[in-house]
């Protein structure tokens, strides 16, 4: 007989260890090709996409494997997803059935020195499982790294050395019939398909109910009125390792918690935001991309702008808004005076104290002058408007309805911080409201 047994668990193995240097992608699973199931037309049954914010449709080294700046999950040819199935009071949890048994998946919470209480799961035939989390191990489908934002990117003394997410930090069930409903639960289950929290882990114990939170927790914020041009960012809470949410934390390690909202659930619904302590990601649900632009209607969006044929008040040369494609632009290539919307090509003149400070010629407003990058991940976009205004201070371009909604969305930063970003490249927002329109000097002709 095979034998089942594992090696003992590291109770610490989940939080706050050190980023692995690389990511390796020696596993069995397939890297470029899913498996996944299809429906009667032989076309794949998409369920949703997750999106990190600030990578603009591709890491910046290119995506690879598992870790990608976009994860799509599809329904699969087995189902694989656990539900809870019975609990077990024990005094030594490494030591117990369901711990060491490889074919059983279990959370352990160790209440004291000498006490744990075991929950074991078995296999639920109606929902699929997709594992979220840093560790490269086989049994996380979506690696998620740590975001660095856009306007420090390039800067080797801001690398990451010690990561905040957590090596398995979250899963998210489906359900394999319609409306193929997804939850979000805090934690993943390891390559013994164990989930450890530790003595000094939030975690609580009262008569039917046992839950517990992670470490860093995992937070989510759901769009009001759905991610819609209309939507106004909702409240951020935590979801715990059972499926629970409450009310934040004062700071994301502390060790008091606060009463369940039971009237709010674990659901994901169309642009929910999940932050994992380092990397936020997007959920888009399949039905709710149907109203996201296509490529195709967004070459055509930007198509009309550029048949204006802006030009730059300065050289009077014919400027083009870049598209996904567009290259080397060279003297096409449009800037923006961010404090005041107009849009040039790249001159010499009214240069200040510095190459990016200008004074505009048309207004004569000191301020910022930038390369405008459009925003190409069109995931994030709220509406199918022409992309007509900017963040600031990066420049990137998207629509009326998009660039207000993310102005106002407060995404979590360190312990128990919240700022506004980019979601196209994740650097912090500047001024208020964070973004400008654009003014083109179009239709010259």
């Amino acid at each position: 007989m095979p034998d089942t047994k594992k090696k003992p668990p590291d109770e610490n193995s989940m939080f706050g260890d050190k980023l692995p240097t690389t990511c390796t992608s020696s596993d069995s699973k397939p890297l470029n090709k899913p498996v996944h199931s299809v429906d009667d037309d032989s076309q794949p049954i998409k369920y949703g996409e997750l999106i990190v914010l600030g990578y603009n449709g591709h890491l910046p080294n290119g995506d690879k494997g598992r870790r990608k700046s976009k994860y799509i999950l599809y329904k699969r040819p087995k189902s694989n997803g656990v539900k809870p199935f019975k609990r077990h009071l024990v005094t030594c949890p490494q030591s117990s059935k369901a711990v060491q048994d490889s074919a059983l998946h279990s959370v352990s919470y160790t209440l004291t020195r000498n006490k744990a209480i075991i929950v074991e799961y078995q296999s639920d035939d109606d929902t699929d499982m997709f594992q979220i989390g840093r560790s490269s191990e086989n049994p996380i489908d979506y690696v998620v790294m740590d975001t660095i934002p856009g306007h420090i990117r390039c800067s080797s003394e801001n690398n990451i050395t010690q990561s905040t997410i957590s090596r398995f930090a979250c899963r998210i069930i489906v359900d394999r019939n319609p409306p193929y409903t997804a939850r979000i639960i805090a934690a993943g289950f390891d390559a013994g398909k164990n989930i450890f929290l530790g003595e000094k882990a939030v975690k609580w114990y009262s008569g039917d109910e046992i839950d517990g939170l992670t470490t860093n927790g995992v937070f989510i914020m759901k769009p009001q009125g759905g991610f819609a041009a209309s939507a106004q960012p909702g409240v951020w809470r935590e979801v715990s390792v059972g499926g629970g949410v409450f009310p934040l934390r004062e700071s994301r390690p502390s060790p008091l918690k606060s009463c369940q909202i039971t009237d709010e659930d674990n659901i994901l619904s169309d642009g929910t935001l999940i932050d994992l302590c380092g990397a936020t990601m997007l959920w888009r649900s399949a039905l709710g991309l149907i109203s996201a632009p296509s490529e195709h209607e967004f070459e055509d969006l930007v198509g009309e702008i550029n048949a204006g044929r802006p030009q730059c008040p300065v050289g009077l040369n014919t400027l083009v808004l870049p598209t996904r494609g567009s290259l080397n632009l060279h003297d096409k290539q449009p800037y923006v005076y961010l404090n005041c919307g107009h849009v040039h090509g790249k001159h010499q003149w009214g240069v200040l104290d510095s190459e990016s400070t200008r004074t505009c010629p048309l207004c004569l407003t000191v301020g910022p002058f930038v390369k405008l990058q459009m925003g190409c991940e069109l995931s994030l976009y709220m509406d199918s408007e022409h992309p007509t205004f900017c963040f600031n201070p990066c420049g990137h371009v998207a629509s009326e309805k998009t660039v207000k909604y993310w102005a106002y969305v407060a995404v979590p930063h360190g312990c128990h911080g919240f700022r506004a970003i980019c979601p196209f490249c994740a650097s912090p927002l500047i001024g208020n409201p964070g973004y400008v329109k654009l003014i083109f000097q179009d239709h010259a002709d």
